[in-house]
């Protein structure tokens, strides 16, 4: 019992959860926006669920390093990978802004924008649970 006391005091939390748990939410959350997105701009284009199909492998690889928790690390690091990638694809919103197109595709823009902006706060929050768990030796 005493264990399993430090270990939750020693798991890494962000915003109330465990970054296992806030990765599974970012998934779910991208799904989500990936496929409103698609309908509310009536798209009939693949990339209008790129935000979805980034969230899949999150939310995949996110609940697989609960369920097997010897592969936690490797499973972590690879949502992480997606994590970047959808960081880098947001800074595509960059290249809106210099040839001076912002918003003129307004939903491809908007979810350019949230890649970027929700990209670098879970990346900040995964760099932040690395450094934490360095720290503990997990």
């Amino acid at each position: 019992m005493e264990n399993d006391l430090n270990q939750d005091k020693a798991e890494f939390k962000t915003f109330g959860m465990k970054i296992e748990n806030l990765s599974i939410l970012y998934g779910l959350f991208l799904i989500i926006w990936g496929i409103i997105i698609s309908l509310l701009s009536e798209s009939n284009s693949f990339t209008s669920y790129i935000p979805s199909f980034l969230g899949i492998p999150i939310l995949i690889f996110a609940y697989s390093s609960i369920k097997f928790s010897s592969k936690k690390k490797l499973f972590m690091h690879i949502v992480v990978f997606f994590g970047l990638i959808i960081f880098l694809g947001g800074l595509d919103i960059i290249r809106s802004i210099t040839s001076g197109n912002f918003f003129e595709n307004y939903w491809a823009d908007l979810s350019k924008l949230m890649m970027l902006l929700t990209g670098t706060i879970f990346l900040i929050q995964c760099i932040k649970s690395f450094i934490h768990a360095r720290k503990i030796k997990i």
